[in-house]
C-alpha cells in the first residue's frame, strides 16, 4: 500500500466529466471465475518461454525473463489479451551452508506491493545471504502486474509534466489550495479515462489475483507458494478467498486491512494517523543523538528544527530543486524504514549548518525517473479507485481530513492529494470482496507484522488473522519498519524460513523482540 510521498503528481487538464452513474459500485459477475479457469488452462498448456532478459530490464544474467498472456477482461477470456512480464532465477538445489543437495519445492512468487510496483527484481535476492536457503529450494519468480512497467503499461499524464519542480506542502491548506488541488485531481482522473479508454476499468485488485492464478498455472504449479508484501498481501488475501484449493503456502508481510468497509478510503485515513506516531518515533531517535546531529535533545525540538528547514525551503528551494514537498517526500521514507534515519537526520543537520548537498541528494526529483513514477501513480490510482466506492463530494474529504490533520498533520493532506482523483473517477467501482476462509479451507498461512508499522497499521494484520482461519501471526514488538521478510530481525526471518522450507508455523501467534535501532552516523 503506497502513500502520498511516492506518488505525488499533477493532473492533466482534459475534457469529459464523469457521471454519477459511472461511479456507482458494481459487483463482479460470476463468469469471471469461468474466465480465469479458461485462461489458467491455456497458460498451463503454453507455459512461459523464459530466456535472456532485455537490456532495458537491467537484470543480471542469472535471471531469466518471459511473458505471460492474460485476458484484459476475465468475462471474455478469449477476447483482448495483454502480456505481463515475468522474471525467474532457478533453484540452486544446494544448501549454502553444507553444499548438500536440496529438493526443489517449486516456484516462490512475489508481489512487493504498490499498487503500481514491479516485482521483476525479486529473483536477484537469491544471492543475498539471508535468502540463499530459500533460493536453494525455490525458483524465485517476480513479475510486473498489469499496467506496471512493460505489462500493458498504464499512463494518465505526460511524464514530462509529472515533476513540477520545488513545491509547497502546507500542513493545513487554505480554501484556495483545496480548490486548486481538487481541480487538479479531477483533471488527472479525466486524463486516465482519456488515455486508457474502456480498458481502465480492468485494472483492479481482483484481476490482479486472477492474473496470479494464471501465472501459477503457467509455471506448472498445481498450488501456489506466494510472498506478498504491503499491498501484495491484499492480492494474496483475495487469492486465498477466490482460489483456496490452489494455495500451498502463503506469506502476508505487513498486511493491509482487508475489511471491505476499509478498502480504500478508511485505510488511508488510518494510515495518515499512524504515520504521525512513526514520525514521532524518528524525532525521538534523533533527539537521543543530539550530540551527533544537533537538532535538539527532545522530539519537540527536533520538530522545531524540521520546521525551520521547511520554512527556509519555502523561501528558497535547496539547489533550486528541493522545496517543502520534496523534503516531505524524503522524510516520509524515514517513517517507512528506520534504516533511513541516519541519512535523513544528517541531511537536516547539514542543511542547517549551511550545507544543502546531502538534502538535495536525498530529496531531489530526477527527470529520468519521471516516466516510471508517473506509471506507478497511474496504476496505483486505477487499482484503488476501481476497487471500491469513494466519497464523491470533496466536502466529505475536507471534513474528515481537516479533523484528522489537527492531531496528525505530518502526512494527512499529502495522502489526500494522492488519492483525491478517486473522488472524480470515471470508471465503475467494484464492491470489495469479503476476504474470508473458514477452518480447514486453507493450509496454514503466515502473517508478519510490526506493531508500529505506519504504512500498513497493525490492526490490518489482526483483522486478516481473524478472517483467515488457521493463519499464524508473527509480531515484531515495538518496531515499525515496513516489510519484515528478509529484513533485520533474525527471529522473524527464522519463522519465515521454517514456514517456507518446512511448512512449520509457531502456533497461532508468536512474537519477536524488535530489531536493533540504527546507529547514528556523522
Amino acid at each position: 500500500m503506497r502513500t502520498a510521498a511516492a506518488l505525488v503528481a499533477a493532473g492533466s487538464l482534459l475534457l469529459t466529466t464523469p457521471s454519477a452513474a459511472a461511479r456507482t459500485p458494481v459487483s463482479a459477475p460470476a463468469s469471471e471465475a469461468h474466465g480465469t479457469a479458461v485462461a489458467a488452462a491455456r497458460a498451463a498448456s503454453e507455459g512461459i518461454d523464459f530466456g535472456r532478459c532485455s537490456a532495458e530490464q537491467d537484470l543480471p544474467p542469472a535471471v531469466e525473463c518471459g511473458t505471460l498472456r492474460v485476458p484484459l477482461d476475465y468475462t471474455r477470456p478469449d477476447g483482448e489479451q495483454i502480456l505481463l512480464t515475468v522474471s525467474r532465477s532457478r533453484a540452486t538445489g544446494e544448501d549454502p551452508a553444507t553444499g548438500r543437495a536440496v529438493p526443489r519445492q517449486g516456484s516462490l512468487v512475489n508481489n512487493p506491493g504498490g499498487p503500481g510496483v514491479s516485482g521483476m527484481y525479486f529473483p536477484m535476492l537469491g544471492v543475498v545471504p539471508g535468502w540463499k536457503r530459500l533460493a536453494a529450494a525455490y525458483d524465485l519468480v517476480g513479475y510486473a502486474p498489469r499496467g506496471v512497467g512493460r505489462s500493458a503499461p498504464l499512463s494518465c499524464a505526460d511524464p514530462k509534466t509529472f515533476h513540477q519542480g520545488p513545491a509547497p506542502a502546507p500542513r493545513h491548506p487554505s480554501a484556495r489550495v483545496k480548490r486548486e488541488r481538487a481541480a487538479r485531481a479531477a483533471a488527472y482522473a479525466r486524463g486516465c479515462a482519456e488515455r486508457a479508454g474502456d480498458a481502465l476499468r480492468h485494472y483492479t485488485s481482483p484481476n490482479n489475483a486472477r492474473d496470479l492464478d494464471v501465472l501459477r498455472a503457467a509455471l506448472g504449479e498445481t498450488r501456489l507458494t506466494f510472498l506478498g508484501s504491503s499491498y501484495g498481501t491484499y492480492i494474496g488475501a483475495l487469492y486465498a478467498t477466490l482460489f483456496p484449493s490452489h494455495v500451498r503456502r502463503m506469506v502476508f508481510d505487513s498486511a493491509v486491512n482487508p475489511a471491505p468497509e476499509r478498502i480504500w478510503y478508511r485505510n488511508n485515513l488510518a494510515q495518515s494517523a499512524a504515520f504521525e506516531d512513526r514520525w514521532a518515533d524518528f524525532r525521538a531517535w534523533v533527539a537521543r543523538h543530539h550530540d551527533v546531529y544537533g537538532l535538539g535533545d527532545t522530539a519537540r525540538e527536533v520538530r522545531d528544527s524540521y520546521d525551520v528547514v521547511r520554512e527556509r525551503l519555502a523561501g528558497e528551494p535547496a539547489g533550486g530543486k528541493v522545496g517543502p514537498a520534496q523534503l516531505h517526500t524524503a522524510m516520509l521514507k524515514a517513517a517507512y524504514y528506520d534504516d533511513h534515519w541516519p541519512q535523513r537526520a544528517h541531511a537536516l543537520s547539514a542543511y542547517l549548518k549551511g550545507d544543502p548537498g546531502p538534502l538535495v541528494e536525498q530529496a531531489e526529483e530526477h527527470p529520468e525517473a519521471a516516466a516510471e513514477a508517473e506509471n506507478t501513480r497511474a496504476v496505483y490510482l486505477a487499482v484503488e479507485c476501481n476497487d471500491a466506492p469513494w466519497p464523491t463530494d470533496f466536502a466529505v474529504w475536507d471534513r474528515d481530513n481537516t479533523r484528522l490533520a489537527r492531531r496528525a498533520p505530518f502526512e494527512t493532506w499529502d495522502n489526500v492529494w494522492t488519492n483525491l482523483p478517486c473522488a472524480y473517477w470515471p470508471a465503475p467501482r467494484l464492491k470489495p470482496l469479503d476476504v474470508r476462509a473458514g477452518k480447514g479451507e486453507l493450509p496454514p498461512t503466515l502473517i508478519l507484522a510490526a506493531e508500529r508499522d505506519a504504512a500498513t497499521p497493525y490492526d490490518g494484520a489482526l483483522e486478516l488473522h481473524r478472517r483467515l482461519a488457521g493463519s499464524t501471526l508473527v509480531t515484531e514488538r515495538d518496531a515499525g519498519s515496513h516489510g519484515l521478510a528478509g529484513g533485520a530481525n533474525a527471529c522473524v526471518n527464522a519463522h519465515l524460513t521454517a514456514y517456507l522450507l518446512e511448512g512449520r508455523v509457531p502456533g497461532r501467534r508468536a512474537s519477536c523482540a524488535p530489531h536493533p535501532a540504527p546507529e547514528p552516523t556523522a
